[in-house]
């Protein structure tokens, strides 16, 4: 059959460097770090006090009380991400088929604040069990998926991906395939993420995944770096509109890019560690550039997951170079993640909306705090340390992998006829 061919026409992004996409990207260009202390919580006693967290930032600005009463902070920052998407695009809901419009929305975790506060309440009063009735719906992942479809009256496929890190690049594989294979017009796909608290730093503390570099906690987040401790946790959502080329042809739709190729794969090794030799990693990139016949010298910038963890920068590089060769010395590698933090399920949708407008700009946003690079890492890669560089990027990856092995890449390409 011959498959459709998959634009983006709408982004949004609320992030811990910018409540909008023009400040996150602006942000981006200039290295701004998202990091700060802790404020979602008392963190005096926890080995990490500080994130990346959204800042300037009151749901009921958004909902009335009563409304944002029933919502989880991750479906809240889908939300309002989602609707500043929804508005970029410029759909008509009036005249949209919205039996041919659909949502995929994910979250690594989901409700872990609503849980956590659930789980607060009863230990203080045990013997009278009393839960709020919105508990379970304010939890699960699936619910802000479903929100948004009621919002915009969205009646396609709807469902929540989950595979951790991974989760909102495999969201936005997942409608880019059911639109190529033309059962959808439209879809509303990205993710969010609200794990900012007691439970959620105290986990990642507690298996030593995130820095606790308290002195210097607005450089803590240096991939590749000699020096690097783990990642910092961030917090927010990312929104992209998908849309058949046809479909936003039609309706004189601004085109940001077109998806070309999206690639899952599995490491099958380890709960939290990479395959050492990044064999997940090679293989998920060889899969999105397949996807489309785009050969890997057409590559110009790789968005990488980049985390700043010990093993998985070096296992990301050592992909690189499998899949690339000499390429990957002329490629643009950098890891965003060093200003917004790793916002976990959300990380890959922010990602994709830099790698997107890294495409529309000409500009390669940069890896900040990168002073000694791991002598572990090839230093002919461009990383693009501490600076943003000017190039044409007309062919751009994403990647995102996860615990438990799940690999994901995109592939973004600059629209042409």
């Amino acid at each position: 059959m011959q498959l459709k061919r998959v634009v983006v026409t709408g982004l949004g992004a609320l992030t811990p460097i910018g409540n909008n996409v023009k400040d996150y990207w602006d942000n981006l260009v200039k290295g701004t770090s998202g990091a700060e202390l802790i404020t979602r919580f008392d963190a005096t006693n926890f080995k990490t006090r500080f994130a990346c967290e959204v800042k300037n930032f009151n749901p009921q600005d958004y909902f009335d009380r009563k409304e944002a009463r029933k919502l989880d902070m991750f479906t809240i920052f889908g939300l309002v991400a989602a609707d500043e998407a929804i508005k970029d695009s410029g759909l008509n809901l009036e005249t949209l088929n919205l039996d041919r419009a659909g949502v995929i929305f994910g979250s690594g975790i989901g409700g872990f604040n609503t849980f956590h506060q659930e789980m607060v309440e009863f230990v203080k009063n045990p013997e009278v069990p009393r839960f709020n009735p919105f508990f379970i719906p304010k939890l699960i992942i699936d619910i802000a998926a479903g929100h948004l479809a009621m919002k915009y009256g969205f009646r396609g496929p709807n469902y929540a991906t989950v595979s951790a890190c991974a989760t909102s690049t495999n969201a936005i594989i997942d409608a880019y395939n059911y639109i190529r294979l033309g059962k959808t017009d439209v879809f509303i796909t990205g993710g969010a993420e609200a794990a900012i608290n007691e439970p959620g730093v105290g986990g990642f503390s507690s298996m030593q995944a995130i820095s606790a570099n308290n002195e210097n906690y607005k450089t803590a987040s240096r991939p590749f770096d000699a020096g690097r401790d783990g990642f910092v946790i961030g917090e927010g959502a990312g929104v992209l509109i998908l849309e058949e080329l046809e479909h936003a042809k039609k309706r004189g739709a601004k085109i940001y890019c077109e998806v070309i190729g999206g690639g899952l794969t599995a490491d099958a090794y380890h709960i939290t560690a990479p395959h050492p030799e990044g064999i997940g990693a090679a293989n998920v990139m060889k899969m999105a550039l397949e996807d489309n016949g785009t050969k890997p010298e057409e590559v110009d910038y790789i968005n990488v997951h980049g985390t700043a963890t010990p093993l998985g920068d070096i296992a990301e590089t050592k992909a690189i170079l499998k899949v690339f060769g000499e390429h990957a010395y002329k490629l643009n590698i950098s890891s965003t993640k060093s200003m917004t933090g790793h916002l976990l399920g959300a990380a890959g949708a922010i990602e994709s909306i830099a790698s997107i407008l890294a495409i529309n700009n000409g500009i390669v946003p940069p890896t900040i705090n990168l002073e000694n690079l791991d002598p572990e890492i090839d230093p002919k890669l461009n990383l693009t340390p501490n600076t943003a560089q000017k190039r044409e990027v007309n062919v751009a990856l994403c990647n995102t992998f996860g615990f438990g092995g799940h690999n994901t890449c995109a592939a973004y390409k600059k629209y042409s006829e």
